[in-house]
């Protein structure tokens, strides 16, 4: 993650807001660790000439805070400041940031009331860094003459001073596309659930194939507004989902298991653990999951790859198919010396010997089915789409292949003898 665009009068002080109201922190070679979004904040300052840890040793001292939550989108921090007193910075979704600020600042320092006018140019300059597939977040401040009694959000955060917005992007993996277009082909259908703007979530979803206009996404608060029979009825329409909430993700889940469906869940945070529960396959990451995720998931990804999953599925593929031909190879052979054995015995004569079964059970059993049991994929194995969750072992005809191949090897068995 990494910031490439900023919109502020003053970028110093835009810069100081987001690395200071921020949980990560520069190590003694200057890298950022922490969440990957407060890393790319605490970078972008460091590069405009701002330390964080410099800062907060010098004079910006963290006193007090409210934590982010999904609800609200932003968080506050309060520090000591150089005058003496303290100041408040305030970073978040830039709709929910706009919500309680009162002033904005502008050219040469100066600071003006927030109007519908400048409050509508900051919505559209959101609007063109979500277009471009940008994640965005702003910043605000407010000076202070003492710490808050109750450092609680809803007191602190209001009559805010709007400082700018800075737009990160999250660079898609090359394999990623390519992984999308597969699972297409597989019969897979990829789903975005995201804490990002709407905008910021089509242009990426776009990109990657996985919807081809906006009338395929919806919010979080759409989901709010419409009943779970609705929902359960469209939820085939919708291909992203944005700002959603940790229920979202579960609702999101069940209602494709309502239709019959399959449902694998991803995700890192403490919050996308109830949905990976939910899920019939719970995927957890192990580079960037919390402990919680990883262990409520049924299987983590060591890279933190999507492209992962579908090669797993691939080779899920690959393992079914040879256990079926494994199994078809064996049951019709053996079914074969059955047959053989018996009608044998009614002509009353002796068509295989002790040795002879023994010979057929322990070489020419055993190694072939083992070499089909490491057989190479089909090529079109991930052109086909999914199984029946429903279906058994001997579907799509293999237990009568399997009676009439035994059949056949036993016609011409006794006929050679």
């Amino acid at each position: 993650m990494t910031v490439v665009q900023d919109y502020s009068e003053d970028q110093l002080l835009l810069a100081k807001a987001l690395s200071l109201c921020n949980d990560a922190v520069l190590d003694e070679n200057f890298k950022a660790t922490g969440e990957p979004t407060e890393c790319a904040l605490v970078n972008f300052a460091y590069k405009v000439g701002l330390n964080k840890n410099e800062l907060q040793k010098v004079c910006y001292e963290r006193v007090a805070e409210a934590p982010f939550d999904s609800i609200r989108k932003m968080m506050s921090t309060i520090h000591t400041d150089p005058d003496g007193k303290y100041v408040q910075f305030t970073k978040g979704a830039p709709d929910e940031i706009l919500k309680v600020c009162t002033k904005a600042l502008l050219k040469d320092g100066k600071i003006a009331p927030l109007t519908n006018e400048l409050k509508e140019e900051i919505l559209k300059k959101n609007q063109s860094l979500a277009d471009s597939a940008l994640r965005v977040l702003a910043g605000a401040f407010k000076h202070l003459e003492e710490i808050p009694t109750n450092v609680d959000s809803k007191a602190i955060e209001n009559e805010l001073i709007f400082i700018g917005l800075v737009g990160m992007i999250d660079p898609i993996r090359p394999e990623v596309k390519a992984a999308v277009a597969e699972c297409n082909e597989a019969g897979i259908r990829p789903i975005m659930i995201t804490g990002d703007h709407i905008d910021t979530a089509v242009a990426i979803a776009k990109e990657l194939g996985i919807i081809k206009d906006k009338s395929q996404a919806i919010t979080g608060s759409f989901l709010d507004s419409i009943s779970e029979d609705a929902f359960a009825k469209d939820v085939q329409k919708y291909s992203v989902y944005a700002r959603v909430q940790p229920e979202h993700k579960v609702r999101i889940v069940k209602a494709w298991q309502q239709l019959g469906k399959v449902t694998a869940m991803t995700g890192d945070g403490v919050n996308d653990a109830p949905a990976i529960k939910n899920a019939d396959i719970g995927v957890g990451m192990g580079i960037t999951g919390t402990d919680v995720t990883k262990n409520v998931a049924d299987m983590v990804l060591a890279d933190d790859n999507f492209a992962t999953i579908v090669e797993a599925v691939a080779e899920g593929r690959r393992i079914y198919d040879n256990i079926k031909k494994a199994i078809q190879f064996l049951l019709a052979s053996n079914l074969a010396e059955v047959i053989a054995i018996f009608v044998a015995s009614l002509m009353n004569f002796t068509i295989l010997k002790p040795a002879h079964l023994l010979w057929i059970n322990l070489i020419t059993d055993s190694f072939p089915a083992v070499g089909l049991g490491m057989e190479e994929a089909e090529d079109d194995i991930m052109k086909r789409p999914p199984r029946d969750k429903k279906e058994g072992v001997f579907a799509n005809g293999l237990g009568t292949s399997c009676i009439i191949q035994g059949f056949i090897i036993a016609l011409i068995t006794i006929f050679a003898y």
